[in-house]
């Protein structure tokens, strides 16, 4: 098995995207990206590493299960980690979403899949700046930094290679020690 376990949530693709272009440059040191609406607790407890990707709906919360749209879902995953052990675990999370349409929930899904794993004993490593962002408020933010890293798939598509690239340099050294 890989080193590195992604798993990703994502309503229009474009987190399952953002995935598939991590672990394709982490090479052999990931596994496929899985979807999480389709994981099982044991294939997701079976990584001492984890890069986990979410979209932020609406308001600010997790999408919900057995939407059209959103088939896909941490809301439905993360209450199976209840009563689980993750320390010992270390994780990077990234968040996808709209900075402009929803300038006050903006990636705020970091911060609620963050939540879980801490209140569960896991590690999580990988903040990232908000320089660069154009937002009014974020749950995902601690000061200058983002918990995880920030995407825009909407309006700034353009920079993610390269905010990946430097994120993954910065959290590689972390979860593959």
């Amino acid at each position: 098995m890989a080193k590195i376990g992604i798993f990703y949530g994502t309503e229009t693709g474009r987190t399952q995207l953002v995935a598939r272009y991590i672990a394709k440059t982490l090479g052999d040191a990931a596994a496929a990206p899985s979807d999480i609406g389709q994981a099982t607790l044991a294939t997701f407890l079976a990584y001492d590493a984890l890069i986990l990707g979410s979209p932020t709906h609406g308001g600010g919360q997790l999408p919900a299960p057995g939407v059209a749209a959103c088939p896909r879902s941490w809301q439905a995953f993360l209450p199976q980690l209840e009563g689980a052990d993750l320390s010992g675990k270390v994780a990077a999370i990234f968040g996808v979403g709209d900075q402009k349409t929803y300038p006050g929930a903006f990636v705020d899904s970091i911060a609620v899949i963050q939540e879980a794993l801490l209140a569960r004993g896991a590690r999580i490593v990988g903040r990232w700046p908000t320089s660069g962002y154009e937002f009014s408020a974020s749950k995902s933010v601690d000061g200058k930094h983002f918990l995880g890293l920030a995407l825009d798939q909407s309006n700034q598509p353009g920079l993610t290679g390269q905010r990946v690239q430097s994120w993954l340099a910065q959290i590689r050294p972390v979860l593959l020690p």
